[in-house]
């Protein structure tokens, strides 16, 4: 049975509204002052101007005005506000999750010379300066369709070839509005069986700029490239950017020193005749291709499994029910030996002495303070710090502070000590759990996630989000069940089932677990994948939040 409100940690001095409260009804004690949207707080004492709100245990606001106990916490009334933090003792000691059922599972991954295995077999074709994006765009164009990936036709597609027809008989435009819609042409099958797909990583760097920039964008690409999830790739060098086919060598070494796959690298200034460039990389394409449909799936241990997660479109259930529900699937992979990824760093402000003080050892905590700090300084200087990161999405629905968003996001890494913390464009060396600097901005976030390791990302959300990324599979996590039956078509699993007090934290969390497991082996796709919901944002180091 659904309860309908909740104190989250016992210091706190707010309370959630799990449904919409009406004024004069009692909770906690407490008589209301006024209507409480769901999802949204009230105050359990009367607050003076400049006293400190408190939730998830920490300090996540100050009161800019007196508020009366039972009224409602809002932007009209609180301000972001956090605690400062520094170097403490180590607090690595956590209750691991007892993962003895699935301590024999396996799922059928691929494997790559390096080690790791990935969830999914992709080739890659990749601009490495946005002067080659039209180039890309016709590869894409010339190999989709033909290779079977895509169907022959959409069926908006065939929406639009109806409208033309309507339009040529000489219908109104009212007859327009009322036109049917035709049956669109299907490919039989894919040409290459074992390979998931050709994916095409379009984006706007690699020349201008700073020459950081290009090096980043550089690591980010190899990341991609020497990812578990990818058989081998093309490259499109214009040849005079920035962003040098030499320099991305050397970050493809840094990720993977006896890098073997097929990698083929086409320099359009050296070639010279764009039909030729066009020519050569569709063969040799196709040629990396038929070698990667040679790799079959094969049974690896979950500890082989690296996980993202992300947030995006978040509601004030989010730190209540999917955050925490992945933060106990994040913690069940660590048992397991497995990595997981925590990222977002605009949405850890508030909560960095609990993370710093979960860090492995000294230097760890150190590189995870001094990256909050430099970020948040680099933010301020060009106008807009931390506090300035929720959303009018995130507001509307109750995330009204930076430090409120913060502390239910950060419930996503679970309990268990960070075991790393690297910086932009990183890749993920260690077992457990690792922070990874990036803004909070999901698609940018989900794209770095990925090029660090990850080979499947879950992402929650309150508001709704089709995001996805083109090499890892990314399930989203409705926060309540009104989003997933609104939204089912790109929303993968429900945790609203919390919510409504069907189901506990735990409970949820091992069956996120089980529904990985079935991605992994190839047997479910992500929404995000069916609808082919490709995103990549390399992040421009700086500039968001």
């Amino acid at each position: 049975m659904q309860t309908k409100t909740l104190i989250i940690h016992k210091d706190d001095n707010v309370a959630v509204a799990l449904t919409t409260l009406y004024k004069n009804e009692t909770y906690n004690g407490v008589s209301l002052q006024e209507n409480i949207p769901a999802k949204h707080k009230f105050a359990l004492a009367n607050f003076n101007e400049g006293d400190p709100i408190i939730m998830y245990g920490v300090l996540v606001g100050k009161a800019t005005r007196n508020i009366q106990k039972g009224g409602l916490i809002s932007t009209q009334n609180i301000q972001h506000a956090t605690n400062t933090y520094q170097l403490k003792e180590r607090h690595t000691s956590w209750h691991k999750p007892d993962v003895s059922k699935y301590q024999n599972k396996t799922f059928n991954g691929f494997y790559r010379a390096d080690g790791s295995v990935g969830t999914r077999n992709y080739w890659l074709v990749i601009p490495l300066v946005f002067c080659e994006n039209k180039n890309v765009e016709v590869l894409q164009e010339a190999f989709m369709k033909a290779l079977g990936y895509v169907p022959k036709e959409s069926p908006y597609e065939a929406m639009v070839h109806r409208l033309v027809r309507e339009y040529e008989t000489g219908n109104t435009v009212n007859d327009l509005l009322v036109a049917g819609e035709d049956e669109f042409e299907t490919v039989n099958k894919k040409v290459f069986a074992n390979v998931d797909g050709i994916k095409f990583l379009k984006h706007t760097l690699g020349c201008g700029g700073i020459r950081d920039d290009a090096r980043t964008l550089c690591g980010l690409l190899a990341g991609y490239i020497t990812h578990s999830n990818v058989a081998g790739a093309t490259v499109l060098s214009l040849g005079c950017q920035n962003a040098q086919i030499s320099t991305l060598k050397e970050e493809i070494e840094k990720r993977d020193a006896n890098f073997s796959k097929p990698l083929y690298l086409l320099e359009q200034q050296k070639i010279g005749n764009e039909n030729k460039l066009l020519n050569e990389a569709i063969k040799k394409t196709f040629i990396g291709l038929a070698g990667a449909n040679n790799l079959i799936r094969e049974p690896a241990p979950l500890s082989k499994l690296c996980i993202g997660l992300e947030c995006g479109g978040s509601d004030g259930f989010s730190g209540i029910s999917a955050n925490p529900a992945i933060g106990y699937t994040s913690d069940l992979f660590v048992a397991l030996g497995g990595s997981v990824v925590l990222s977002e760093f605009p949405e850890l402000c508030g909560v960095e002495q609990e993370l710093s003080d979960r860090c492995v050892d000294e230097p760890t905590a150190q590189k995870f303070m001094q990256l909050m700090t430099t970020y948040n300084k680099r933010a301020t200087e060009v106008g807009s710090g931390f506090y300035a990161n929720p959303s009018p999405g995130n507001i509307k629905d109750g995330l009204i502070t930076d430090a409120i968003k913060s502390a239910g996001a950060a419930k996503k890494g679970g309990t268990s000590p960070v075991a790393d913390v690297l910086d932009y464009p990183g890749k993920i060396t260690k077992q457990g759990l690792n922070l990874l600097c990036t803004p909070g901005s999901d698609i940018e976030s989900t794209t770095a996630e990925v090029g660090a390791g990850a080979n499947i990302v879950l992402f929650t959300t309150g508001l709704g989000t089709p995001t996805g990324n083109p090499i890892a599979p990314v399930l989203k996590l409705s926060t309540n069940t009104n989003l997933y039956n609104k939204m089912h078509d790109i929303i993968d699993i429900d945790t609203g089932t919390i919510i409504e007090g069907n189901e506990t934290i735990e409970q949820a969390g091992e069956r996120i677990l089980n529904y990985i497991i079935d991605v992994a082996n190839g047997n479910v796709s992500a929404k995000a994948e069916a609808t082919l919901h490709d995103d990549f944002i390399p992040w421009k180091r700086g500039i968001s939040l």
